[in-house]
């Protein structure tokens, strides 16, 4: 099946000299979820706008179902639902009248129903005659979904969505998030919340000045990436860790813990010889544990590694 989105060679430098994008190549495919990572000012919003046909590339291509994005514009943006970062509305008008506009800038005809469905799952419906100025700025951000989602998109681009939502409302966003997914739509999000992006992503992707780093599906991410920490609980502390035991290996400033980094490929074997070594050295430990890598890490050292 082909990808629904092919970004190829995507390059853009604005006018003051600012180069947002370097090369970047990337794949979309149909019906995932997939989550684009970075930090401030990587070149995030930039490509999700290029993608949606907001901003012109300055190199490179991109077709959103076999459309490309400059010759094809409208059959590209019309497959397109855009939840930005900003929270645009008109602040007078009511909120079944601002989503129903939203479907009728993309042509298509009135569909009451559908625009009560989105209202509905999106906790808006007591609201929908109630002026936009009136809501506070969680309904305002749901509101911004409603309005990507009034004309029925098969592709929904979230820009920060859950931005000044609460933990109860958040939740239901995301699982309605997963609805759509399950009804065949494609989404891509991005979010300074990892712990959203390691719950709900099919795929990670990277990006750091404005280069993508990295697109690995999660599991496989955090397979080859994190690593695992094995902290062991000594009987008595010690002042140094001493030679012989190898490498990987830190003290707690107390003395009283070691902590030992390893590769959760090598599991078994590291820590077998490790505990052997410790019983050679007669180091007793009173109690184990062990931690791993949250998604979150991998992300802190991928950024922080890049030149």
């Amino acid at each position: 099946m082909a990808p629904v989105i092919e970004v190829r060679s995507l390059g853009k430098t604005y006018g003051t000299g600012l180069v947002a994008l370097r090369n970047v190549d990337l794949t979309i495919e149909r019906g995932e979820i997939f989550a684009l990572l970075g930090p401030n000012g990587a070149g995030k919003t930039t490509l999700i706008s290029i993608i949606c046909g907001i901003v012109k590339p300055t190199s490179g291509s991109v077709r959103v179902a076999g459309h490309d994005i400059v010759t094809d514009y409208r059959a590209a943006r019309s497959l397109i639902g855009l939840v930005p970062q900003e929270i645009a509305t008109d602040a007078f008008e009511s909120v079944w009248n601002t989503v129903s506009f939203s479907r009728g800038l993309f042509g298509k005809p009135a569909n009451p129903d559908h625009i009560e469905k989105v209202l509905k799952d999106l906790s808006l419906w007591d609201k929908r005659d109630n002026r936009v100025m009136t809501l506070s700025g969680g309904m305002k951000r749901r509101l911004m979904i409603a309005k990507a989602l009034a004309h029925e998109p098969k592709i929904l681009f979230l820009d920060e969505p859950t931005a000044g939502v609460d933990v109860t409302l958040r939740a239901g966003m995301w699982e309605l998030v997963r609805q759509m997914r399950e009804s065949g739509v494609t989404i891509i999000l991005t979010t300074h919340y990892i712990d959203e992006a390691e719950e709900m992503a099919d795929r990670i992707g990277i990006i750091t000045r404005g280069e993508i780093i990295v697109v690995e599906r999660k599991a496989e991410l955090m397979r080859k990436l994190g690593c695992k920490q094995l902290h062991l609980q000594l009987e008595r502390p010690l002042a140094t860790v001493p030679d012989r035991l190898g490498a990987n290996l830190t003290l707690a400033s107390d003395g009283m813990e070691l902590v030992y980094t390893y590769d959760a490929k090598d599991e078994h074997g590291g820590i077998a010889s490790l505990l052997k070594s410790l019983d050679d050295a007669g180091i007793a430990f009173r109690d184990l544990h062990t931690t791993q890598s949250s998604l979150e890490d991998v992300f802190v050292t991928l950024v922080a590694e890049r030149p």
